[in-house]
């Protein structure tokens, strides 16, 4: 069975949770028996010489490189090539790429649109951009043969908004590099274990990085750092913003690899998600399987996760979120409870073992 996988900028080691997502999961489904191509954006894909990559085929499509034009060109382009290699289903990953859903059912493919969150709700769209995904929203909800959501949330969301039954499956957790977590990576980054509270995520508005950053200084931990992992697709004014807060405890890492990430969740004294939107966030999922106790926004992505209720703040709740960090510093213990039920719950091979069955059905 020849499957496409569009609407992603690329992987290994790309930056964002839908590439983190196929990531995991295009290997798992080639060795489920798929002969899976995934169609990357050229630009991203400069540090991968291979064009195959644990069994997955890599299929390289120029695109211009703004939030604006990327995705729409590049998913136009990744469609027609779709077919014209005769994939007999193809995967759209994301609201903005699934616009172009009916165009695949007109070239003769069974799609599969895999909803990861709502997107216009992000604060750095502006109105436009919102009705435009909107719209491809609705293209792919009501034009795909099957739905796949991530969450309960948005599996209402298409039965209220649409009148359609999707399938709900959540994101997994990643498998990390054999020997990864190892403490003796930190002090190149000017970290020590266990004192340091982690964030990762792209430079977006959304992520609210300047609540995390306003509630350290508010009640900083003695001897504690606030450490971002990550950075920002294009620079723009709020990345800028976050940036120039830089400080002796306050240290931006740029984007890291894999086991660089696992080296840094397993051994943060606690991982902070401030989010204003998410889905259902991976970089959440990878945190706790390695331990590492969290703060999070009381949004409701968060809340389906059903943390312990010490882990909950206001969202934009600065205050709140310091008297968290506080109480979690002085604490300062691992969750290996939680690490053990998250990679028990949220297992990447149940995941495309799920996925691969509904590209059967089709």
């Amino acid at each position: 069975m020849k499957v496409a996988i569009v609407g992603l900028r690329g992987f290994p080691d790309v930056q964002g949770g839908v590439e983190r997502h196929v990531e995991s999961l295009a290997p798992l489904l080639a060795s489920q028996g798929a002969e899976v191509t995934v169609y990357v954006r050229a630009p991203y894909m400069r540090h991968v010489t291979e064009d195959r990559w644990q069994g997955v085929r890599f299929c390289r499509l120029w695109s211009p490189v703004g939030k604006s034009t990327e995705t729409l060109v590049h998913t136009l382009l990744a469609v027609f090539a779709a077919a014209w290699h005769r994939n007999r289903v193809i995967h759209f990953h994301a609201i903005g790429p699934s616009f172009f859903v009916p165009l695949a059912r007109l070239l003769g493919m069974k799609v599969v649109m895999t909803h990861h969150g709502q997107d216009y709700q992000r604060q750095k769209w502006g109105r436009g951009a919102r009705l435009f995904l909107r719209t491809a929203e609705r293209f792919g909800v009501l034009g795909a043969h099957r739905v796949i959501v991530i969450s309960q949330q948005l599996r209402r969301w298409i039965g209220t908004g649409f009148g359609k039954e999707a399938v709900l499956i959540p994101n997994g957790v990643t498998a990390f590099p054999e020997g990864s977590g190892d403490a003796a990576l930190l002090p190149a980054m000017g970290l020590e274990a266990g004192r340091y509270i982690l964030h990762v995520g792209r430079f977006v508005p959304e992520k609210r990085h300047h609540d995390l950053i306003d509630a350290f200084l508010r009640q900083p931990p003695p001897g504690w750092k606030l450490a971002f992992a990550g950075a920002a697709d294009h620079d723009d004014e709020y990345s800028a913003s976050v940036l120039e807060r830089t400080g002796d405890d306050i240290v931006f890492l740029g984007r890291k690899t894999a086991t660089e990430l696992a080296s840094l969740y397993a051994h943060c004294g606690v991982f902070v998600l401030p989010s204003s939107h998410e889905g259902l966030p991976i970089a959440l999922l990878e945190a706790l399987s390695l331990g590492a106790p969290a703060i999070v926004s009381d949004i409701e992505p968060h809340v389906e996760i059903q943390l312990p209720d010490e882990s909950y703040f206001p969202l934009g709740d600065v205050d709140a979120l310091a008297a968290r960090i506080t109480h979690f510093a002085r604490s300062n213990r691992r969750w290996s409870d939680w690490a053990d039920r998250v990679r028990r719950e949220y297992d990447w091979h149940a995941v495309a073992g799920q996925i691969h069955r509904v590209y059967a059905a089709l």
